[in-house]
Formats: structure tokens, sequence, C-alpha cells
């Protein structure tokens, strides 16, 4: 019979579409750009394993057989045989009694083939046995998806009473006789024929008059009466159950024996007989005898739960631990030790039935864990505590898994590991990884389902992935993006490599050292000259003696008059923790999201913890010629009583114009014999500006920028320390420009009447080539001009680079900007217009059509003539059934289509001929396919074009 069914998600699908929702809503709010991408694949996923069900369950018919007996205390075997004209699938049935027993398989059906499996339900009393449901249901092979519904019922199983263990022999009813007595049926000597009876052994059947006649006679024999046992209600005691067990017994006895025997119970008598129909009927009556007994309740803590498959739970272990893996990176080497060590443990534990880790022994190590990734991290809500914790978790959840639902459970809590990566990095690296954690985690989730293959296999998962791919780049490119987050909420981790809120001694030396990627700029237009490459940061203000710090100083913002051309470029900024964009100094106009400061620096509002992408504008222009005073006055203020010789040497100057002021400075340093180094000696707390101008005189950017703030504001001009970034690397294969840690910077700015802040980089008076070239090329020659051509190394770190820059810009960077961007070119407008909303179910739909094709092409049959068949079939409307013979499928066939007898019976002949006949069968399988095509269900004889 073929079921009716409904489709649905299964509880697996359920969880898996909660985690879908949120991923999203996290990639929503942090803005994870492949985090939408592995999403909408996880979605393509989803929305992919629900489309073939429909074609299994069209072609698939279901048989149950009930066995007609069983013994209490034993299963009934219940023989499931399902066919399938469609493609394979999987099949689910699941059995529950009216006492409450419930069993359940999973099995493959193949393309034209019957698969068999059996159930055994588990009987407790005897009496009838009646299913209270049937349920089946067609699964996807993820168990995402199930189209389920109830099938029908059999009817009852009669279940025998359990035999009594060490009953006595039966009794014995009276004497033997003899000859010329009165004879009873039984197995002595011959008394006739009778017509043949269901159940009668074959040995009694008399063959020779069955090959004469052609009717099937049973050859009766009996014995003397004495011979024959006579079982009855009263020769028995006890419980009712008890005395029915003990006939059982005494029955099974006399079957064994070949004994005749008559049974007599309260309201039954059954005469003598031999046989097994008579032994049958017996042990019926005794099934069926009043008050019939209830089964005993199923206890739930009775129940044991199913025990999970080793290799699922294995291969579930090792598709976590590729999930896992980028934390090895990231978290305390004794968390990734006791995380890896703990999915080592549960792997062992499958093979060698290790015992289970005490719940005692979990909690402690779960709240030891905590404790010290706390101490670690300072927090575990934060992005890097509260990943490394979820890790931990995840693993001392393996070593409690015992049922599938566990394991399923593991499935998902990996999958929503992988997307927790993209905090950290959304690289080409972390995509790939990605790709294949998500492989090897459905992998393992599709060995839950079926019991087959035993074995961990990624092709099955990729191919998946493949064809949810279209769907997933079309949700990618047009689902709506927001332009700001839902909840604000930092992402707090451990320090990260970046400017600093302060400026000490050994600050950006320590940054020189680092040649990591701080940020790409990509612009539209001209490329800034060297001298122009000053990327503008935090403004450093306060300064105590020691540091210098940024301070929030009130009043209204300062002016801005550009003077020179417009530079507009994309900026990809690296994680760093901070919420500054190093924007190329001055910045006229910030991006949505962020903010131009008074101090002229752009801001984002929250600090960058993933790499992000911003489009910006800057230009030469005046800063501040109307700055308000009380800025202006602080930015004079100096510690008292520190280096006294440095305020001595400027307060001769006051009397200089303000440039002759700034020249005299630059003058001392220029011929004082300082030198630029990266391993500059310490310096002390107490009059450190003196230390360095009248001591050590050889120092790093930092050193510089606060001496000669420190000259200018003691010369009476307000001065300050900009924080930034320096230069710049072209690269001619992407043509965008690479600014590293180790180009951080630090200049001075001084404010002059009539002009505002100017910059002034008393380093460049030192090391020109800090300027003109790069960090490397200044600290080796300091005056020279130009830097040396890039090795071959250098090269391939720059291809390398323009890969991960077109990444970036393509897929990290793409946001609510960009899409509009793009919807605008292609005349869709904005989100939400009619020719979007026209658009968007358009390619979804377009986007199912290689799955569409690639599962019908898996519908048909591989062998060549049942392909052919399978063709015809789908052009005639008329599917061949499973099992179905060919010449009773065409003859089916012949009568839906009349018309068409003629050829569907050159069709026959040619199946044959190409299934039968001797000889290679190629040319008769071209035969076979020229006939097929030659059958036009639309066309009848004598319709064609000719005149009426």
């Amino acid at each position: 019979m073929s079921p009716r069914l409904s489709l649905r998600p299964t509880r697996f699908g359920l969880g898996f579409l909660l985690l879908v929702v949120l991923t999203l809503i996290g990639c929503v709010n942090y803005g994870l750009s492949l985090g939408y991408g592995l999403t909408f694949l996880l979605s393509g996923v989803w929305i992919m394993t629900a489309a073939p069900l429909n074609r299994v369950a069209r072609g698939l018919v279901l048989h149950l057989d009930a066995p007609s007996h069983v013994s209490a205390g034993h299963s009934a075997p219940f023989q499931v045989r399902a066919q399938t004209s469609g493609p394979a699938g999987l099949l689910s049935v699941q059995l529950r009694s009216e006492a409450g027993d419930m069993t359940c398989v999973t099995l493959r059906v193949p393309p034209g083939e019957t698969a068999r499996t059996l159930l055994e339900m588990p009987v407790r009393a005897r009496g009838l046995l009646t299913l209270a449901s049937v349920q089946v249901a067609v699964l996807d092979p993820l168990g995402l998806w199930e189209l389920r519904g109830p099938m029908e019922v059999s009817g009852p199983v009669t279940v025998f009473p359990a035999p009594e263990s060490g009953a006595p022999p039966p009794l014995r009813h009276g004497a033997g006789a003899g000859e010329g007595q009165r004879r009873q049926p039984g197995r002595e000597d011959f008394s006739g024929l009778r017509p043949y009876a269901a159940g009668d052994s074959p040995r009694q059947i008399s063959w020779r008059h069955a090959a004469r006649t052609g009717q099937l006679l049973t050859r009766e024999t009996d014995a003397p009466l004495g011979v024959v046992r006579h079982l009855a209600w009263t020769d028995t005691a006890g419980e009712t159950e008890a005395r029915l067990s003990r006939l059982a017994a005494w029955i099974e006895t006399l079957r064994t024996e070949g004994t005749p025997f008559s049974l007599e119970l309260p309201g039954v008598h059954l005469p003598s007989g031999s046989g097994e129909a008579h032994v049958r009927a017996a042990q019926t009556a005794l099934a069926r005898h009043t008050p019939l007994p209830q089964p005993p309740e199923v206890a739930r803590s009775s129940l044991k739960p199913a025990r999970p498959d080793g290799v699922a739970l294995r291969a579930t272990l090792l598709a976590l631990g590729v999930a896992l893996l980028p934390l090895v990176l990231r978290v305390p080497v004794w968390a990734s030790v006791l995380t890896f060590a703990l999915l080592t443990y549960a792997a062992v534990r499958t093979r060698r039935a290790l015992p289970p880790a005490p719940a005692w022994l979990l909690g402690l190590l779960a709240g030891l864990g905590g404790v010290a990734l706390n101490a670690q991290y300072g927090t575990l809500l934060g992005r890097d505590g509260g990943t490394a914790i979820l890790a931990m978790l995840v693993a001392l959840k393996s070593l409690e898994t015992r049922t599938p639902r566990d394991g399923r459970l593991l499935v998902l809590l990996g999958l929503f590991i992988t997307a927790t990566h993209f905090f950290h990095d959304q690289g080409p690296l972390t995509a790939l990884h990605s790709l294949l954690s998500v492989a090897a985690l459905l992998s393992a989730a599709a060995l839950w389902v079926a019991p087959l293959p035993k074995a961990l296999s990624l092709r099955p998962a990729l191919r998946l992935l493949g064809l949810a791919a279209p769907v997933a780049v079309t949700l990618f490119v047009l689902f709506p993006r927001p332009d700001g987050p839902l909840w604000t909420l930092p992402l707090q981790g451990p320090a990260q490599t970046g400017l600093a809120n302060q400026i000490t001694a050994g600050e950006f030396s320590a940054l020189a050292q680092d040649d990591r990627v701080a940020f790409r700029a990509d612009f539209q237009g001209e490329v800034p000259s060297p001298e122009n490459r000053y990327w503008r940061g935090p403004v450093f203000e306060a300064y105590d003696g020691v540091s210098w710090t940024q301070v929030r100083v009130p009043g209204p913002p300062p002016s801005l008059e550009p003077t020179g051309p417009v530079w507009i470029y994309s900026l990809t900024l690296e994680p760093n923790g901070s919420p500054w964009l190093l924007a190329l100094d001055a910045p006229t106009r910030a991006p949505q999201g962020a903010v131009l400061t008074s101090a002229f620096q752009a801001a984002t509002f929250r600090p960058s913890g993933t790499r992000r992408r911003y489009l910006l504008e800057s230009r030469p222009a005046r800063l501040g010629v109307s700055e308000h005073r009380e800025r202006l006055s602080f930015d004079l203020i100096l510690p008292e009583g520190q280096s006294p010789r440095a305020r001595a040497l400027a307060q001769g100057w006051q009397t200089l114009p303000p440039q002759r002021r700034i020249e005299a400075a630059l003058n001392y340093l220029r011929r004082g014999g300082f030198t630029y180094t990266l391993s500059p000696p310490t310096l002390p707390e107490a009059n450190r500006v003196d230390a360095f101008l009248f001591g050590s005189r050889t120092g790093f950017c930092e050193h510089y920028a606060s001496s000669f703030a420190f000259l200018m504001r003691a010369a009476g001009l307000p001065a300050r320390i900009v924080g930034g970034y320096l230069g710049g690397e072209i690269n001619p294969d992407g043509g965008y420009m690479i600014v590293r840690q180790q180009d951080a910077h630090a200049w001075t700015e001084v404010w002059l009447p009539e002009q505002g802040w100017v910059r002034v980089d008393p380093t460049a008076v030192v090391a020109p080539a800090r300027v003109n070239t790069n960090l490397s090329t200044a600290l080796t020659q300091p005056q020279a001009t130009t830097a040396a051509e890039p090795g071959p190394t250098a090269q391939l770190r720059l291809r390398l680079d323009a890969v991960q820059n077109r990444w970036n810009e393509w897929v990290v960077g793409y946001d609510s900007a960009q899409q509009r961007d793009l919807l605008t070119r292609a005349g869709l407008g904005d989100v939400g217009s009619v020719p979007y909303l026209v658009v968007l179910p358009l390619l979804l739909t377009l986007a199912f059509v290689p799955a569409f094709l690639l599962q019908r092409a898996q519908a048909r049959p591989k062998d060549p003539a049942a392909r052919s068949l399978h063709d015809l079939g789908a052009r005639l409307g008329v599917p061949r059934a499973p099992g179905e013979t060919v010449t009773a499928y065409l003859e089916r066939a012949a009568a839906r289509h009349p018309h068409l007898r003629e050829q569907l019976g050159e069709v026959r002949a040619a199946y044959h001929t190409a299934r039968y006949a001797a000889g290679d069968p190629a040319a008769a399988l071209q035969d076979l396919r020229l006939a097929v095509r030659q059958v036009r269900p639309g066309r009848r004889p004598g319709s064609g074009n000719g005149s009426r």
C-alpha cells in the first residue's frame, strides 16, 4: 500500500532551523559578512533536503506483514517490505502497541528493488497483540525533514501463553485399550482418506492419489482410545495464568512426541487430534481464554535509552575536532589540551566500553574550567572567553552522549561553534575551514539517520552544499542588510596589536617590529604622494611628564577649510579593538556609523572586533583656524618642575615669530647629532625630555614627537601629538595600498594664527627616509629617498595579499552600502521596491533549477533498458509500478492510450530483444531508444495536417 504522508520538519530539523535563525541574528548585529554566507548556505541545505521527499514518496509501496502468532515473553516479528519506483530513499517505520511498547526501524529503499527488514515488538502477556498505531516516515539523508503519516493497522496477533518451565508430564486418564476396543484419531493405523486441510503434514498427503486425480487428500490414521491424552482444566491448580502455562507446556510436550490429545477448558471442548493445525487450535484456545490478562504498564524509568551508534558517535567527535581546530591558535594551551583530551576519551570509550564519566566529575571540570577562563579573559561573556568555555562544555557534553538525540545535539553545537570563528577572522582560510567543518558535521549527522554507510564520507555532504550554493549566493547578495546593530554588546577580548590609548616611550617602537597588516586602502583616483600619506588616529593633548593621553575638551567644533584635491578611498580595517578609523589626514566626511571628533579624528560607535570596510573621503585642509580658546589654553599646559633645561631652551625662542620658533626647534634636532633607532636607552620618569634632548639623543618617533611638543608648549605655541600611521606599500597586483603595524607613527601638530593646526613631523628631520621610503630603509639609510625593489618572497606575499584584498572587497566588505549601490546599478532600486520584490523570488526559483535537474537525473535507473522504460513512463504520465513486469506495464499503458497500442508493442519487442537476445546488446538498445522516441502521446492516427 502507499500511505498518505504529510511533510514536516523533524525535531532535529527544527533545531537546525533555530540554529540558522540565531546565527542570522548574530550576523546582522555584528556585521559578519562571511557569517551571512554560512547562514544562507545552511538555509539552502535545510530547504534542499526537503525537495526530493515527495518524489520518493510518490513511488513508494509499503507492506507490513504481521506474524500469525507468538508466545508471551518473546518478540513478535513484523516484516516490512518496501519498494519504490522513484529515487532511493530512507524509510522509517514505527510501531506502537496498545500496551505502550514501541519499536522503530530505518531502512534504505533502493530504486527497483525490494527492501526487507524485521521489527521486533515485545510481547508481555497472552491474548491479542493489537497495534495502536503504525507511523511511516520518508526521511531525507540528514534527518531534517520527514513525510510522516499513519498506515492501516493490521489485525491482532494471537499471543500464546508461555509454556511453564520444568512442568511435570501430562496426566494419564484411564487404562490402555486393546484391539477391538473403541479408537480415536491417532498416528498408528491407516483408517481412510479425507480432503486436505490447512496445517496437515506433507507426509500425510496421498501424493499418488493427487497425481492421478489432481486433488489433495490426506491419509487418516487412528489409534486405540487409551493412547490419546486428555488435557483438562481440572488437572491444574493455582492462578489462571499459571494453569494456562502448564497446559501450554503439556501441549508442547505432546506435540513433540506426536501424541494425539484433547483439551477441556471451561466452556471450551477441543476433540482429540494431532498435527500442527490441532496444536495451533489448542494454543489459540489457551490464548483466548477469558478473562484476558491486562498487560503490564511500561514504566518510563525501565526503558533504557537507545545506545548511540559507535561509528556515528566517533564520526561526530571527529567532525567536532575539525570544528574546534582554530581555537588552538586562540585559547590557552591548557584549555586546548583539555578540550581535545575529552573528545579523544569520548571516542576511545565507544570502542573499549570504558565506563562513562560520573556527573560530579563533569560538573567539577566545568566549574574549574570556567573559573580559569574567567581569570584568563576577565569575563566569560566576551568573544574569546565565551568561545573558549563553549568549546569546553561541548567536549564535556560528548562524554555524556547516550542517545541519538545527544549525537544530533553535538552536531548542532559544532555548527554553532563554526559560526563563532567569524568573530575572529573572515579570511579565505577561515571560509575554507568552515566549509570543511560543515561538510564533516553534516556527514556525521547523516550517520545518525540510517545504519549505512558505516563510514564518514564527505562526498554526499559536499554535493548537498554545492546544490545549496546558488541559494546561498542569491540570499547573500539580495538579503536586506541593516545599517547598524540590533543591540550593542562589545566583543571583549585580549589586547590586540594596534595604537594604544596613550603614548609612552617604547610604544611605537614595539609596533615597528610587527609586520602584520593594519589596514588596506583602495583609492578611486590618484594615490596621494608619500609626504601626504599620514593616516590620522588618536590625538593626545594631556601630558603629565611621562605619558600623553587623550582628553575631551568642551567647546564648539573647530573649523575645517579644504585646500587640496579630494581623495576617495575604501578602507579595510583589520580587527584592532579600538574605535578609530585611520583616515588620511584630514578626513572631511565620515562614513555611516562613524563621526568626526573636535580633534578631527574619525571614530566608529563601537570598537573594531572584526575586519570592516569603510568608504572615506579626505583632502588637504586648514584645521582649526577658528579653534576654541579653552583648547588652545589646554594645549599650552606643561607639568611644573619637569625638564627645566628643555623649558629654558624653548623660552629663549618666545620672542621669535611662531614659524621661526618651529624652525629653531627643528634645527636643534637637525644639528644636534640625533639618531633614529628601535632600541633607545631607557629614559627616567623625572625630567624625561631633558634626558632625551641633552643626554641619549637617540630614539623612535614617539621620543621626537613628545620632545618637540614639549618645546613648542614651552615656546608659547599650543601643541599636541597625533598618533597614526605613515606611508604604505602599493601592491601592483591590486593597485591598492597596504599599511602595516610597523608603519605606526607619531607626529606633532602646532597651532599657528591664521593657519590653524599645522602638521610638523620632527622625525623627518632626523630620518627623512621615514617619510620618503619605509621603516626598514629609514633604520639602515636614514637619508635615503627611494626604497629597494621587493624580492621574490615579498612579491609572492603581495600576490597573496591581493587575493586577500579582493576577498575583503567582495565578501567581507559587502554591506548595506554596497548592496544599495549594486541594486541601483542593476536597476532594481532599493530594498523593498517593486522590482526588487519581483526579482528576488524569481532568482531564488532559478537557484533551485540545478538541484531539480540533478534529482531528476538521479531518479532515472542506471540500467539502459530500464532507463528507456522510465523515460517512456515520464512521457506517457504512466510510471511503472515497483515489481511490475514489462508486459503488464505496457498493457496498462496501452489501456490508458489505446491509439498507441501498436507502438507500445514495438517497444515491448525491442525491450525483450535488448534484454534477452544473444550477442552485443548495443544495437538492440539503440532500437529500444528509437522505439521509445516514436511513442508520441499527443499524436493520434490520422491527426495530420491534411484538409477536411
